[in-house]
């Protein structure tokens, strides 16, 4: 079998929802010792522990959501299926990931030990959760068949400039998700037209990568050193479409924005994965889980630049049929494409 190549995505927040309950156990009940390893950690914390978690009788939008619990419970389902990619056939290109997923993508991509990853993820998550300074709002920018809206873009910009308090969160492929105070975004939501499940608040989440974040940032730099960083073993894409390569890496500078930049200024996920494509032209596209929801901004980025002849919803469902090209291992028909 001939070897392909792989751009990595690891995935953020919200994407361990009711239907992930039990991921851990189903997919990864065999690393037991990496898990203990986080449950011995988490304990130290005085935290849930992910067994817990992942094994509760039900699932709980209150606990599971929370930054201290989604974190690092999303952190062992995502870098064990990064662990579990067969490697006899794929080589990984390039690893990236949407908003918390670039912790993650240190881990995978080797410029942070696991358990160190872990311990930024954390750290931050557990900040994020205690603070819960403002929250953030998803709007979409395309129409059902996935191609921009004419207007909309400016329309929402100009919202922006209005309203204090709110800024581009991330730009998350054919969606825009606004960070901002709470009156920021009440204010946001009787501006915006419903349609379908937008505008969407997002439950539990702060106003990630938003200058509200500064005294987030400064308390992070303040309790997690540079000596946690090194230059990665593959290269990493983060949320500005820059590429961190190993033999190029300051890990000061890695640090500085790991815990600068990516926490108070916005994050383009939909920048990332295009720059994923173009420098690095993979085989396939493999999102890890857990979760399945980041392969449509996935699509829509890559629609947005005509790639592989893409220009629709359409285009991409057909290629799909045909030959996937993004892989999401949350699905467990695509999953068993590449363990």
């Amino acid at each position: 079998m001939t070897k392909q190549t792989a751009l990595i995505i690891c995935p953020g927040r919200g994407t361990y929802n009711k239907e992930e309950l039990g991921y851990l156990s189903r997919h990864h009940a065999g690393q037991k010792e990496f898990i203990a390893a986080i449950d011995t950690y988490r304990e130290q914390q005085n935290q849930t522990t992910v067994s817990a978690l992942d094994g509760a009788e039900r699932f709980s939008l209150a606990e599971h959501s929370r930054g201290d619990n989604a974190s690092p419970l999303i952190f062992a389902c995502s870098y064990l299926d990064y662990l579990a990619i067969d490697r006899e056939r794929y080589d990984i290109a390039a690893v990236t990931g949407n908003s918390m997923g670039w912790y993650l993508a240190l881990a995978c991509g080797g410029a942070a030990a696991s358990m160190d990853a872990l311990h930024i993820l954390n750290t931050t998550g557990t900040m994020m959760q205690q603070s819960l300074i403002g929250g953030q709002l998803i709007y979409s920018l395309v129409d059902d068949n996935w191609q921009p809206i004419d207007g909309r873009r400016d329309f929402l910009m100009s919202l922006i400039d209005e309203i204090d308090d709110l800024y581009v969160s991330i730009e998350l492929g054919g969606m825009l998700v606004f960070g901002g105070s709470d009156d920021a975004l009440k204010t946001l939501e009787g501006e915006l037209p419903p349609e379908g499940r937008f505008p969407m608040r997002l439950q539990n989440h702060a106003a990630f990568h938003t200058p509200l974040q500064q005294g987030m940032s400064d308390k992070a730099r303040d309790m997690l050193g540079d000596e946690l960083f090194s230059a990665p073993a593959v290269p990493l894409i983060d949320g500005r479409g820059q590429i961190w390569t190993p033999w190029s890496t300051d890990p000061h500078a890695l640090w500085d924005y790991t815990l600068g930049h990516q926490i108070h200024t916005h994050y383009d996920f939909t920048k990332a994965v295009q720059v994923g494509v173009k420098e690095f032209a993979p085989d396939k596209v493999i999102i890890t889980g857990p979760g399945s929801t980041l392969g449509g901004a996935v699509a829509q980025s890559l629609i947005a630049i005509g790639w592989q002849g893409w220009h629709s919803k359409q285009d991409f469902i057909a290629r799909q049929k045909e030959d996937p090209y993004i892989i999401a291992m949350g699905m467990d028909d695509q999953r068993k494409l590449v363990i």
